[in-house]
């Protein structure tokens, strides 16, 4: 694959080509040359340009910005990509998450966040007890009432929304928002084969349920899978043509395989949606 020009990006992020070639000459990106000497762009260049200008946004010094994703591409394993962890402004800052770790590229600095995840785990070791649930004339709740209580616990503690979830399907085995949310906590835990059955199950109650289709893909990548997940995420945009993070998946996908005219589309869809969101 030759990669994208200066005039490609440009269309892709909605910038200038001009920016475009200012970023070029900064450190944090590696563009190739290419016949005339003009840039070429990888993928990897292309998630880089996009988080840099959305911390830009979020007010952050270019400088910083610039240094801090130099920093980052130097720190990550070769094999590791930047689709694989999340980059955020914080203040006035760069931060870095990957799932387990949280740091600043720039300093090289690790920063532990117990806001919200230590009072969760605090929470969920303690016993679990379903709260009441008032319901008209002492009946038995209904499956949605079990969902909407493990809606209200899942942030604060979700061993007990898993078992809200489970009351849910054992009173409806087809409710397809219980499979959905279950299979994202079974997900998180990486139980992966389990997450994939309930989104399956949640689509076979749904066929239209997109959040179900673009977490199977999810599932899907994350055990190996990118051809079934190219065709969770192309399910997941024909039921929702507006979900932007299902069609940059996709571009990812397609760039691994060389469908280079197909990266470009889902991406476009990516930008227009984001822009006008």
């Amino acid at each position: 694959m030759s990669g994208y020009s200066t005039r490609d990006v440009a269309r892709i992020l909605d910038l200038a080509p001009a920016k475009v070639r200012r970023y070029a000459r900064s450190r944090f990106l590696e563009p190739r040359r290419g016949p005339r000497n003009r840039y070429l762009f990888s993928f990897q260049d292309l998630v880089l340009l996009r988080t840099a200008v959305e911390l830009e946004r979020a007010r952050i010094p270019a400088r910083r910005v610039h240094r801090a994703l130099r920093d980052l591409r130097q720190q990550l394993p070769v094999n590791r990509p930047l689709t694989a962890i999340r980059i955020a402004a914080e203040g006035d800052r760069v931060v870095v998450h990957d799932g387990a770790t949280l740091w600043s590229p720039d300093s090289g600095q690790v920063h532990f966040d117990f806001s919200v995840s230590e009072i969760a785990d605090r929470v969920a070791s303690l016993p679990a007890r379903p709260a009441p649930i008032s319901t008209s004339q002492g009946r038995e709740p209904t499956a949605t009432e079990w969902f909407e209580l493990g809606l209200e616990h899942e942030p604060s503690s979700p061993q007990l929304a898993q078992q809200l979830y489970g009351r849910a399907l054992e009173l409806d085995p087809d409710h397809a928002d219980a499979l959905v949310n279950l299979g994202c906590l079974l997900h998180e835990a990486d139980r992966l084969e389990e997450a994939r059955s309930h989104y399956t199950r949640a689509l076979e109650s749904n066929p239209a349920h997109a959040t179900a289709a673009f977490n199977l893909g999810v599932a899907l990548e994350d055990m190996g899978r990118p051809e079934a997940a190219y065709d969770a995420y192309s399910r997941a945009v024909a039921a929702d043509p507006a979900l932007a993070d299902a069609h940059f998946n996709l571009s990812r996908l397609c760039e691994t395989t060389g469908d280079r005219a197909a990266a470009l589309r889902h991406l476009r869809s990516y930008r227009e949606i984001t822009r006008t969101s």
